[in-house]
């Protein structure tokens, strides 16, 4: 069986961590891009480099609970959705996974800080030297690959409970549309 094609998706308006099988990146605007123009250009960082041959993309699902004022709620939220749309429109099979779930999957607690998710993804992929967008990214990779039957990774049985409460999408019925 071949390498699911599988990419994990965490979004953020300064630093996007974007994850597969075996590799970690991130997308960051120029500190001057506010608005449209930073949105823009993490959208057309995306298409051009890692929108290609997915078989899942697993992002993760809004933080109603962040603490960001008004406004970066609402670039946040402009962000998320027209990443979802550039998904949709493109065919691909799109996974949303909330926060807490994430955090499950990586550390067997669902309300786990920052810094316990980098040291559980630095613990069990050994090559990981990425910051916290990129280890959100892996794990949300991680779930997507483990969802298809590749699992990146050994996981105890505790943490692979957060599978169960995504909501996944029917993989034969989206390849049928």
């Amino acid at each position: 069986m071949t390498q699911a094609h599988v990419l994990g998706i965490d979004l953020s308006l300064t630093c996007t961590g974007l994850a597969g099988p075996g590799w970690t990146d991130t997308i960051k605007p120029p500190a001057k891009l506010r608005g449209t123009q930073r949105l823009m250009h993490i959208r057309s960082a995306l298409l051009d480099r890692y929108l290609n041959g997915l078989d899942l993309v697993a992002i993760e699902g809004p933080s109603y609970g962040s603490q960001a004022g008004q406004a970066g709620h609402h670039e946040r939220a402009g962000l998320w959705w027209i990443v979802r749309c550039v998904l949709d429109a493109r065919g691909h099979a799109v996974v949303v996974i909330p926060p807490s779930s994430v955090k499950k999957y990586a550390t067997g607690k669902g309300n786990a800080s920052k810094a316990d998710m980098v040291r559980e993804v630095t613990r069990r992929f050994p090559w990981f030297q990425g910051g916290e967008d990129e280890a959100d990214a892996l794990v949300l990779a991680a779930m997507a690959a483990d969802h298809l039957g590749q699992p990146l990774a050994d996981m105890p049985a505790a943490n692979r409970k957060a599978l169960d409460a995504v909501q996944w999408p029917d993989l034969a019925e989206l390849a049928v549309a």
